[in-house]
């Protein structure tokens, strides 16, 4: 049986404009599903379902293919049903229609190994995930009503201890897996169902986190970063023209060459060294007279025409692994160094081919505070490694 994931992504957002590719810790909202559903393993495909350009250009770019939906499944009103029904009329060569939803980011490819095994072996029609609370609900009373509220699942003359309660299963959105002949008759669940739950410290929905600085520390400490464990980072290597500088080059009347750079990212480079991460520096140009300037005190690489084979060979050196390597660049000439670093990143303004290869696309620019950013993330990561460790 042909299974399919498919995430809905519309472009129209009434709380964030363009959430779905909005980028959370450096990637865009739909990269952590698309990421997991990837590295699971069971699906014959994936999609994204839309009826934006550049939702559809990010999708592409984690490599899901794309249904390009009608603008009558693509309204406000529009209900998940009506876009899968569609998708489903489309492509009659699906079987069972994996429904992830783009804002669970900290779902993981080891939930969706499970609930395949679900539907696939075990014959259910449908799999839907849960998480479990333990919240004490109460009966509603209306403004103006003379009643007094009840306990709707408590006795308040003894009321449970958390560790004496099992607490209750609530619908997470994360993930609503059915099979085509159900859909088709108007069901996402139904026939022989069967609810997967999960962790509740995966069970993240930016829909109700609406702080997303709040949300990206959970996905930071609890997302998915990709098949191999996370390591330790001992060198960051960074691009100079148009990540420690904004790329331009002023001249003087005696023609000397002048750079600009902004003292966060030194102030970025000092506390990665105090972290014990060495920083070094790489350039296609011959920079030689305007980096002493700079005065960072780091090993620099300049006028190459292969920065690959540069960091190939500071890795032998230092006796590294690619996943202790991190990366920052901006240009096409960066984009081998990018996808072989275990952490690599982007400024905001970096190219096209770039921003794709990258695993964190900065907020800042180059020049502009992009250093210090991708340091800080460098950092928030290490505490992610060290709390594996402990655990």
């Amino acid at each position: 049986a042909h299974l399919a994931a498919l995430v809905l992504a519309r472009g129209g957002s009434k709380g964030i404009p363009l959430k779905n590719i909005k980028l959370l810790a450096g990637v865009p909202l739909i990269g952590w599903v698309l990421r997991a559903a990837s590295d699971a393993g069971v699906f014959h495909s994936i999609w994204v379902s839309t009826d934006h350009d550049e939702i559809e250009k990010v999708a592409k770019q984690f490599g899901a293919q794309v249904h390009r939906r009608s603008p009558e499944v693509s309204q406000d009103s529009s209900t998940s049903l009506e876009a899968i029904r569609e998708f489903l009329n489309h492509h009659p060569e699906v079987d069972i229609v994996g429904n992830i939803q783009a804002t669970s980011p900290c779902l993981h490819p080891s939930d969706l190994i499970k609930v395949a095994d679900l539907i696939q072996k075990e014959g259910f029609d449908s799999v839907f995930s849960v998480v479990r609370r333990h919240q004490f609900r109460w009966s509603e009373v209306k403004k103006g009503e003379n009643k007094m509220t009840e306990p709707q699942n408590l006795n308040p003359a003894k009321r449970y201890r958390r560790q004496d309660w099992p607490g209750e299963l609530y619908e997470n959105g994360s993930f609503y897996f059915a099979k085509r002949n159900l859909i088709e008759k108007g069901y996402l669940q139904g026939g022989k169902m069967a609810y997967y739950e999960m962790r509740a410290e995966h069970s993240v929905d930016i829909d109700i986190d609406i702080d997303w600085p709040i949300a990206e520390q959970r996905v930071l400490s609890f997302g998915y970063f990709g098949k191999e464990p996370l390591k330790e980072v001992k060198l960051l290597v960074c691009s100079i023209d148009g990540c420690l500088t904004n790329g331009r080059i002023y001249v003087t009347e005696d023609q000397k060459e002048m750079v600009s750079y902004d003292y966060r990212d030194i102030v970025g480079v000092e506390l990665l060294k105090k972290r014990g991460i060495q920083v070094r520096l790489i350039s296609e140009r011959d920079c030689s007279k305007t980096l002493p300037a700079i005065q960072l005190g780091c090993t620099a690489k300049v006028g190459t025409a292969n920065k690959l084979q540069v960091l190939e060979d500071w890795k032998k050196d230092m006796g590294l692994s690619w996943k202790e390597i991190a990366y920052l660049g901006n240009e096409e000439s960066d984009v081998e160094c990018l996808k072989k670093a275990g952490m690599s990143g982007v400024p905001a303004d970096a190219c096209a081919l770039a921003q794709k290869a990258a695993g964190y696309i900065c907020k800042s620019s180059g020049g502009c505070g992009a250093v210090r950013e991708f340091a800080e993330h460098i950092f928030l990561l290490l505490e992610k490694v060290n709390s594996a460790r402990k655990q």
